[in-house]
C-alpha cells in the first residue's frame, strides 16, 4: 500500500443526521489519508470527531490537517477534535486561502469565541501550529509525501490538494464551481494522471443553473476533467443535504453508466492504491 483514503464525512453544507441519509452518511467534509504509514487529515467538518477518537485509540499524536477553506461545513467539527486537547499531541493546521485575510488561526479562534462556543481555542492543550500559504505552492509534508496545491473557484477562496507518495497520487478538489464550456486549467494541472480525484459533485446538471455563484460543481463536469487529465477514478463527493440515499443511489448508477471510473463516496469507505 502506498496510499489509502478513508471518508469520515462526505456531506456538504450541513450535517444530515437522519434515517434517509444513513447509507451514504450525514457528516460533513473530512477525509483521512494514509500515505506510506503517515496518517493526516483533509478538512475538519463534523466527520473529524470520529477520526479524532480513532487517532486517540491508535496513539496518533503528530497530526497534520490540510484545510480547503473555512466555511462552516469544513470547520465545525474542529472544536470536537479530541487530540487537540491532549498535551502530548502536536496538531499542525495549514490553509492556502487566508494569508492576506488574518490567517487560519484567527478564523478557527473566532469560531470558538463567545458567544458562538463555550470553549476557546486556547483551551486546546496540544502543541498547536498554524501555517498559512498561497494556493499554488508545493511542499513536502513528510520526506516521502509531496503536496501540490491549486486555487479553486469558490466564494472566499478554496484550495485543492494533490498528495503524491511512491508513485501514487490522490487529489482532493472541493469546493469549486466550474464555468460551463470551460475546463478549469488549475484543476487539470493538479489532477493530471492521478489515481483518484475526490471531486465536488454537489449539484446535478438540472440544479446547477439556479446555483451559479454558490461555488459548487457537478459530477458531469468532474468526469470531463478526469477524462481529459487521464485520471483513473473519481469519487463523487460533497453531497447536497437534499440528496438522500435513494437520490444518491440513482445518481451513482447514472454516473457509472457515463464513466465506469466513478463511484459515490460513502462515510466509512476506504480506497487503497
Amino acid at each position: 500500500m502506498s496510499l489509502k483514503v478513508k471518508f469520515w464525512g462526505v456531506r456538504g453544507s450541513i450535517a444530515c443526521p437522519s434515517q434517509s441519509h444513513i447509507g451514504y452518511g450525514g457528516n460533513t467534509s473530512c477525509v483521512e489519508v494514509n500515505a506510506n504509514g503517515h496518517r493526516f487529515v483533509l478538512d475538519a467538518g463534523t466527520g473529524i470527531r470520529g477520526l479524532g477518537r480513532e487517532f486517540k485509540r491508535d496513539g496518533i499524536d503528530q497530526i497534520h490537517i490540510l484545510m480547503t477553506h473555512t466555511h462552516w461545513d469544513h470547520i465545525n467539527g474542529f472544536p470536537f477534535f479530541e487530540p487537540a486537547y491532549d498535551p502530548s499531541a502536536s496538531v499542525h493546521i495549514m490553509a492556502g486561502h487566508l494569508r492576506e485575510k488574518g490567517g487560519i488561526q484567527t478564523v478557527l479562534a473566532a469560531q470558538m469565541d463567545n458567544p458562538m462556543f463555550p470553549v476557546p481555542l486556547g483551551a486546546m492543550q496540544a502543541k498547536m501550529r498554524f501555517e498559512d500559504f498561497e494556493a499554488g505552492m508545493s511542499f513536502d509534508l513528510y520526506d516521502d509525501v509531496k503536496i501540490k496545491t491549486a486555487a479553486l473557484n469558490h466564494p472566499n477562496g478554496s484550495t485543492g490538494y494533490r498528495i503524491e507518495c511512491n508513485g501514487n497520487s490522490a487529489c482532493y478538489v472541493t469546493d469549486t464551481e466550474h464555468v460551463p464550456g470551460e475546463l478549469d486549467k488549475n484543476i487539470l494541472t493538479l489532477i493530471e494522471g492521478s489515481d483518484l480525484v475526490i471531486y465536488d459533485c454537489t449539484y446535478t446538471e438540472d440544479e446547477f443553473p439556479s446555483k451559479v455563484g454558490w461555488g459548487h460543481s457537478t459530477w458531469n463536469e468532474g468526469v470531463k476533467l478526469c477524462r481529459e487529465a487521464g485520471v483513473k477514478s473519481m469519487a463523487i463527493f460533497h453531497h447536497d443535504p437534499d440528496h438522500d440515499d435513494d437520490f444518491m443511489d440513482k445518481l451513482g448508477k447514472e454516473a457509472k453508466n457515463v464513466w465506469d471510473g466513478t463511484f459515490v463516496a460513502r462515510e466509512g469507505m476506504e480506497v487503497v492504491y
